[in-house]
């Protein structure tokens, strides 16, 4: 149950985060135009499929006692974690929510805004009728926080009682020949991932049921 526990303190941390910027960067992206954007685009969509154990050797040395930011002492502790996880996972929302926001009517918001909305307003409007896209994005955001491994054991430790979670248990239990244990680990895993993603799906189909 800790080991549980801390791996949903992780992942619903690290996507708050991620989502507090992920969407509003994305949604800039979209609705703005400025010299350099397809070349940003394009760097962005590249941060989409960032290696984890990169990102976690990048995060390492970083944080590491020679690094830049060692005398944080996050290394090997929690916010190691969550710096790694957020890496990941912010250009995979602002990349989904870019597209989202791409799809809907790009006549949407100046028809708002002739209607007297004001320009928040609008904005908000766009974000309504591209709100599935940004479901789907959240949901890709927590399945690579919570199934992710490379990263989280570098930057982590694998510390039992401190920075063991669902994923790395799996990978030791299973290195310990524990295969009854670690598959019990997977299954748990597997178990919340469906959950959230049910519940997700849940909300999408109430909302398209109201519109």
């Amino acid at each position: 149950m800790e080991i549980v526990r801390r791996s949903l303190e992780v992942t619903l941390t690290a996507l708050t985060i991620s989502t507090l910027i992920g969407i509003p960067v994305g949604t800039w992206f979209a609705l703005n135009r400025f010299p350099g954007k397809r070349v940003l685009t394009a760097f962005i969509y590249t941060g989409m499929g960032l290696p984890p154990v990169v990102v976690g050797l990048a995060v390492y040395l970083m944080l590491s006692r020679s690094g830049p930011f060692g005398d944080l002492g996050w290394l090997f502790n929690f916010e190691a974690m969550i710096v790694g996880q957020v890496i990941l996972a912010t250009p995979l929302i602002i990349g989904v929510t870019l597209s989202a926001v791409n799809s809907v009517d790009p006549g949407l918001r100046p028809q708002l805004r002739a209607l007297g909305a004001t320009h928040a307003q609008a904005i908000w409007g766009m974000l309504y009728e591209a709100r599935f896209g940004l479901i789907v994005g959240l949901v890709a955001g927590f399945g690579s926080i919570i199934s992710e491994v490379g990263a989280v054991m570098l930057v982590g430790g694998n510390i039992e009682g401190r920075t063991r979670v669902l994923t790395t248990a799996v990978v030791l239990e299973t290195q310990r020949g524990n295969f009854d244990v670690a598959m019990a680990l997977g299954l748990i895993l597997l178990t919340i991932s469906f959950v959230t993603n049910a519940m997700l799906v849940l909300l999408q189909g109430r909302s398209g049921a109201h519109t």
